[in-house]
């Protein structure tokens, strides 16, 4: 067996191995779609268990969908996506036919003040999924305050229910092997012992202070928890900040010495967070980079 072949021998029966999904299910800031694959080819080529403590889009996770997979989010009602997903995709497609049927009697942009107006009295998965494929540029912000979702309704029209069905019945199949916690970081990576991998998206300290939990993210302690992975055997991977503006600005962030084994630039295209902080000016020079960090 070839290195590929054997770096997806842990996957579900039924998955294409590596195969990236086509579709979004849920937009969000550092989504790793497009370049999952490219982030798995430095995993090692064999390994046990997958842990996934930063799940956000989901996005390496679909795109690897282990036979064992652990991923958790401190924002529970991301979690609830999450796993409800796993557990009935039919209520996940409910969810949304139902909050999209309000933009034919409303109009987008009363549909969708409405369901943020509903997520704000009483956060829910429900109404998040709805506001992740509606709001502007994907970029769901909450005010530092109190956590109020304040991103304003997106240009585009979401998805047809027809559409959005067929991605929650692939999106479903690659999540069949993974359970959903909504706990700190630190106690999913806990449990990761030798021969697992445990692969680690935080906010990223120069630009994602407006996501939920990210005011209260440390990345020292971070690094004190991958160190802890380290010791017990895990493999560990951290995306973290890089370049931006074309790689003319650099984000220094010095990880503790010898923690980490290797580095990998991986470029990521035009951010979305600096389209929502420019107001819709041109991103041509607006590429980002970002730092692959590998313990081993």
């Amino acid at each position: 067996m070839n290195a590929a072949a054997d770096l997806f021998s842990n996957v579900g029966p039924s998955i294409a191995p590596g195969q990236p999904l086509r579709g979004q299910l849920l937009k969000w800031v550092g989504n790793k779609q497009r370049f999952a694959k490219e982030l798995i080819s430095h995993f090692p080529v064999s390994f046990n268990a997958y842990f996934e403590p930063f799940v956000g889009s989901g996005a390496v996770l679909a795109t690897l969908a282990p036979r064992e997979g652990y991923a958790g989010d401190v924002f529970a009602p991301l979690v609830e996506i999450w796993s409800m997903l796993k557990r009935d995709p039919g209520q996940v497609v409910a969810w949304y036919a139902e909050r999209l049927a309000l933009v034919d009697r409303l109009g987008k942009i009363d549909a969708y003040h409405r369901v943020r107006d509903a997520y704000n009295k009483s956060a829910n998965g429900a109404d998040l999924l709805f506001l992740s494929c509606a709001c502007y540029g994907g970029v769901v912000r909450f005010r530092k305050s109190d956590g109020y979702m304040s991103t304003p309704c997106g240009a585009h029209t979401p998805i047809p229910v027809e559409r959005f069905a067929q991605r929650v019945a692939a999106w479903s199949a690659r999540m069949a092997n993974t359970e959903f916690f909504n706990c700190d970081y630190r106690e999913l990576m806990a449990r990761a012992r030798a021969g697992d991998v445990v692969y680690c998206d935080p906010p990223y300290v120069d630009s994602q202070t407006i996501l939920y939990g990210a005011q209260a993210f440390r990345l020292h302690e971070l690094f004190d928890a991958i160190a802890d992975c380290k010791r017990r055997g895990a493999f560990v991977a951290l995306s973290i900040d890089g370049t931006k503006k074309s790689g003319r600005d650099v984000v220094d962030i010095a990880p503790p010495e010898g923690l980490f084994a290797k580095e990998v630039q991986v470029h990521c295209g035009r951010s979305m967070l600096r389209r929502f902080q420019m107001d819709g000016r041109t991103l041509e020079a607006e590429h980002v980079s970002d730092r692959l960090l590998l313990t081993h």
